[in-house]
């Protein structure tokens, strides 16, 4: 698979996601209409507010994966992807299979300072 078809998987499935979970959130939203739950003393309060939250919290993480897909295709566009933003080298063919959207290669995402967002993804 090429580097675009992997992307183009990439971004499809996060925009899907990100389209699930909207729909999940205005649910939740509509599903409690105009009574908003007093959580201290309505035993349904807390679980919908969870819920809520939880669902934004996905969503927020979904548009972040299409984002970086996004900038991915940018750095195809720009014949700079595959190269490490922190150190210039090779990010490794492997890697890549496995994480299309990584900015880093191994050596410097593993080395520490600011994470590589797509590695995280994968993990959380």
């Amino acid at each position: 698979m090429s580097a675009a078809e992997a992307l183009a998987a990439e971004r499809g499935a996060a925009a899907r996601l990100v389209a699930d979970l909207q729909g999940e959130l205005a649910g939740i939203i509509a599903g409690q209409g105009e009574n908003v739950p007093d959580d201290e003393h309505d035993v349904e309060g807390s679980s919908v507010g969870y819920e809520r939250a939880r669902v934004t919290a996905l969503l927020a993480h979904a548009e972040a994966r299409v984002a970086e897909a996004d900038a991915a295709v940018e750095r195809v566009a720009a014949r700079s992807y595959g190269a490490c933003e922190h150190c210039g080298g090779p990010i490794g063919g492997e890697r890549l299979d496995a994480l299309p959207t990584a900015r880093r290669c191994v050596s410097c995402a593993s080395a520490g300072g600011r994470p590589d967002r797509s590695l995280a993804r994968r993990r959380g």
